[in-house]
């Protein structure tokens, strides 16, 4: 009996000489495009670069990458948009008054989840989103209440509703109207 090669020898050659030079294409380009040097998020802040310069410790901030490592992302898996925290939005920190209950505060901003037991008269409202595409979005709320009662807050420099919205789904569409048209 007679055993024949599957594939011709010429082939097995190529691909043989082939397969170390694509298993090291492979390797440098995940090394480069740093999967495994990720934070769990996306970017590490200290890759990113401020979209502006931040407006205060308090105030929303947000990073974006740079274009190679924007080109690199094509290396990279999937990676979806995750939101964390309580968006709080300028409309709704405007609607915070001095002297409000907590049940109001809670009516506004929803509940707190960073609530501490050692600070009970604080409640905390960090927020973080995180694109898929590496830019970072992150804002905190501090209200601090006296007697049951707000006291003061710290915060502020936040998006609009309508901000975040265009910043999740993208721009609004332009609807282009016809101008009317006249019966003769």
């Amino acid at each position: 009996m007679r055993v024949t090669q599957a594939l011709p020898q010429s082939l097995l050659h190529r691909i043989s000489r082939r397969a170390p030079l694509l298993a090291a294409a492979v390797c440098v380009a995940l090394a480069s495009s740093g999967c495994a040097t990720r934070s769990a998020l996306g970017e590490k802040l200290s890759d990113a670069k401020h979209e502006s310069a931040p407006v205060s410790a308090d105030g929303a901030q947000t990073t974006t990458i740079t274009k190679f490592q924007k080109f690199m992302w094509f290396f990279s898996p999937y990676r979806p948009d995750i939101q964390q925290g309580n968006f709080v939005s300028e409309e709704m920190l405007a609607q915070l008054k001095i002297g409000m209950t907590r049940d109001q505060v809670r009516f506004i901003f929803g509940t707190s989840l960073a609530a501490d037991i050692f600070h009970a008269d604080r409640w905390d409202y960090p927020f973080r989103l995180a694109k898929g595409d590496g830019e970072i979005t992150t804002s905190r709320v501090t209200v601090f209440f006296k007697d049951g009662k707000v006291d003061h807050y710290e915060g502020g420099h936040l998006p609009t509703e309508k901000e975040y919205i265009a910043r999740i789904a993208g721009p609004a569409p332009v609807i282009k109207e016809d101008p009317p048209t006249t019966k003769q």
